[in-house]
């Protein structure tokens, strides 16, 4: 966030986007899953699952977390703010938004579609990578966010409970409205299609060649020319060698 941003935000929108998540609480610190990743909206702090009972009656926005960076559930965030033209991404079933700007890996600028405030490629039509980069435009070209923030009276956390928030790993996020569910898979929890073709095949040889007894007819690779071509060379056989007569 910029630092002129700060002085036009109301208290519980600059405490959410300065707010260190996912640090131990330290008044449970010696109890499991102390992770401060619940924020209260009235109170204006962050929270443990165990600090939950005095502020069940309040506004309560739980916190996710992907490879280091906050995001919040979409369906929260449109709740409190305007979140138009800014990407979002679906992962564990849920559409999330990251709420501040995220490292630069590289500053390459070619072309393509950017973020209008710190210059992340994005995909078309969105225009801001997270909330803080377009609270920070808005700031800049209109002086303020009157009529894009939401008066929300009631904000509460998931059913049927809350969520420990950690994306996995090995789950990538995907902008929203892409059906695959991750990177290079095709919706395959990562398994190429053409080794779930080759896979399958092979099982279906195996069993053909388990029930047959005695005639094993030849089984034709279906995987791909290359394939076939290495079958080809490995199945070659040397003719009987033709010697002179001995006399």
């Amino acid at each position: 966030m910029l630092v002129s941003s700060k002085l036009h935000l109301p208290r519980w929108l600059e405490v959410l986007l300065t707010e260190k998540f996912y640090n131990a609480c330290i008044i449970h610190e010696e109890a499991k899953k102390n992770e401060k990743n619940i924020y209260c909206l009235d109170c204006c702090f962050s929270l443990c699952t165990h600090c939950l009972p005095p502020h069940r009656s309040h506004r309560l926005l739980q916190i996710r977390r992907y490879v280091y960076n906050d995001v919040i559930r979409l369906d929260d965030a449109v709740k409190l703010i305007d979140c138009a033209f800014v990407q979002s991404y679906t992962t564990n079933s849920a559409k999330v938004v990251f709420l501040n700007q995220r490292p630069q890996t590289r500053n390459f600028r070619g072309f393509g579609n950017f973020c209008c405030t710190c210059d992340r490629s994005l995909q078309d039509p969105y225009q801001f990578c997270s909330l803080s980069c377009k609270i920070d435009y808005l700031i800049k070209t209109k002086g303020s966010l009157a009529g894009f923030l939401f008066e929300c009276k009631y904000l509460t956390l998931p059913e049927p409970g809350l969520d420990d928030g950690l994306m996995t790993p090995d789950s990538v996020l995907e902008p929203a409205g892409s059906t695959r569910t991750s990177s290079g898979s095709g919706g395959y929890g990562g398994i190429d299609c053409r080794t779930l073709v080759c896979t399958a095949t092979t099982e279906f040889v195996r069993k053909k060649r388990s029930s047959t007894s005695t005639y094993r007819p030849p089984c034709r690779p279906a995987c791909s020319p290359v394939s076939e071509i290495s079958a080809s060379l490995m199945n070659r056989r040397k003719g009987t060698p033709q010697r002179a007569p001995l006399y």
